[in-house]
């Protein structure tokens, strides 16, 4: 999910410009990490002093609902990574002014806020929501930025492409979850819905990102090297079977295949931008 904005945000930015700046985008990445990491392990001990945690947890052990380290010690860890990343954004500050500013403080922020505050992001049903627009769409438009100084409607299509895929790891994990959810007062999109509706929206996020290929292939004159993504159709199509079969633990290896989907069209993406062959 870190690597993936990056990825398509310089790839998009090497196609029309044919350069990269190297270090804008690795310490783009860096930072992008580092908040992924840091909201993992404020989620982590968050989610187990909230009671969601439980025995009866289904997805991979966390680190304070096993006992391995104390809350206060993952706690410290997420505001560790968090102000390492705020640190990689004072460059980025510098290179790319206002606009990278506001990227990075927001990013920040949603990253506590997802499981901090007394009202949660992943307590409400924006939870999907939310990583698509900061993990797609601000997350390849500020990869794009760094190279450019500039915004163009092809990044936000971009990043919103690669942001449903993001997104459907979200629905996993809540539809996964949604019993002890409930029980814990979360009302999270897979709670309100359903499991069938969170099918039907798991295969959305899946599919969608192939159906917009024409318009980014419109929008950056790339032609038929766009369809170069559709070669992950068929892991697609497994993988919505296998989400409409799943259950309990059977989300767990759902998830690594679909993270697996992410990445597989990300680099098939990347590499229909950067082809020169006419």
């Amino acid at each position: 999910m870190s690597l993936v904005p990056v990825l398509i945000g310089s790839a998009l930015a090497w196609s029309q410009q044919a350069a990269v700046l190297w270090l804008p985008a690795l310490v783009a990445l860096l930072a992008a990490l580092l908040i992924q990491i840091g909201t993992n392990l404020h989620n982590d001990v968050a989610d187990f002093e909230r009671g969601v945690d439980g025995a009866e947890r289904l997805g991979p052990p966390r680190a304070t609902a096993m006992g391995w380290l104390p809350g206060t010690v993952v706690r410290r860890g997420a505001w560790v990574a968090f102000a390492l990343a705020f640190s990689l954004g004072v460059y980025l500050a510098g290179h790319g002014g206002w606009p990278i500013v506001a990227i990075g403080l927001a990013s920040l922020a949603a990253g506590w806020a997802y499981t901090g505050g007394p009202r949660p992001i992943a307590c409400t049903p924006l939870g999907e929501f939310f990583v698509l627009l900061f993990f797609g769409v601000l997350a390849v438009s500020g990869s794009y930025y760094l190279q450019t100084l500039s915004l163009a409607p092809a990044a936000v299509l971009a990043g919103t492409i690669v942001g449903l895929l993001a997104a459907a790891l979200i629905t996993i994990n809540n539809t996964r979850d949604r019993e002890t959810d409930a029980r814990a007062g979360r009302r999270t999109l897979s709670v309100l819905c359903g499991r069938r509706a969170a099918c039907a929206i798991y295969s959305g996020e899946i599919l969608l990102p192939f159906a917009l290929l024409p318009w980014l292939a419109a929008l950056t004159d790339r032609g038929i090297w766009l369809v170069l993504p559709c070669l992950a159709l068929p892991l697609a199509a497994r993988q919505i079977v296998r989400f409409r079969r799943a259950a309990g633990s059977e989300y767990n290896t759902l998830l690594a295949g679909t993270a697996g989907l992410q990445m597989v069209f990300a680099f098939l993406l990347a590499l229909g931008l950067l082809v020169r062959v006419p």
